[in-house]
């Protein structure tokens, strides 16, 4: 009787243990770069506890990129656009010098698809932004973008609205990191701050 309370004892605290939440992970520590890998020759530092990317002579690409890969997750992340410039937030993504590989949800100027995705060097434009969300972005304000990463489906929302619910066999495969980016062309710096992530 004993063995079997105690077997049933161990069932029910395994099964609680796969149920439980993975907890979330903050991918930014609000000090310095730990986690993170810089790529290219544009600025990546921190300030007063925010992670910001700013051109800088070269005007080229730039990346920050995570030491890890996530496959499947739910990523918030907050930004302010302090420049007119492009930038952006890349899923399951690999940087060789400053060519990335992946998906990246848009960061840009208003009326320029934030929260749409993009394949850069491969199919280009998935998904843009219908001209009736342009709005919901806050130019010179903070904004939060979520990203929700889950097999083949990718969701995005800005400032709690939706702005995609999007499905794509090639993105399904995809395996890698989370990288922030500056476009090159110059003129671009953006704030960021409370960068979580949430394993699924």
């Amino acid at each position: 009787m004993k063995q079997k309370l105690l077997v049933l004892v161990l069932m029910a605290a395994v099964t609680v243990g796969f149920m439980a939440p993975m907890k979330k992970i903050r991918l930014f520590n609000g000090k310095d770069l730990t986690g993170w890998k810089i790529y290219g020759t544009e600025k990546w530092y921190v300030d007063n506890g925010e992670l910001i990317c700013e051109s800088g002579p070269d005007k080229g690409y730039g990346y920050l990129a995570t030491d890890k890969y996530y496959k499947n997750f739910d990523l918030s992340v907050e930004f302010k656009q302090e420049a007119n410039g492009n930038s952006g937030v890349f899923i399951r993504s690999t940087v060789e010098g400053t060519k990335v590989n992946g998906w990246q949800v848009e960061v840009a100027p208003p009326n320029h698809d934030t929260g749409g995705i993009y394949e850069s060097y491969g199919r280009g434009w998935l998904i843009q932004i219908p001209d009736e969300k342009e709005n919901i972005l806050k130019p010179g304000e903070w904004n939060k973008l979520r990203i929700r990463a889950e097999g083949d489906r990718v969701q995005t929302w800005l400032n709690g609205q939706q702005m995609v619910d999007y499905k794509d066999e090639k993105i399904g495969k995809g395996e890698g990191g989370i990288a922030l980016q500056i476009h090159d062309g110059g003129g671009i710096k953006v704030r960021w701050k409370n960068l979580v992530l949430k394993p699924l």
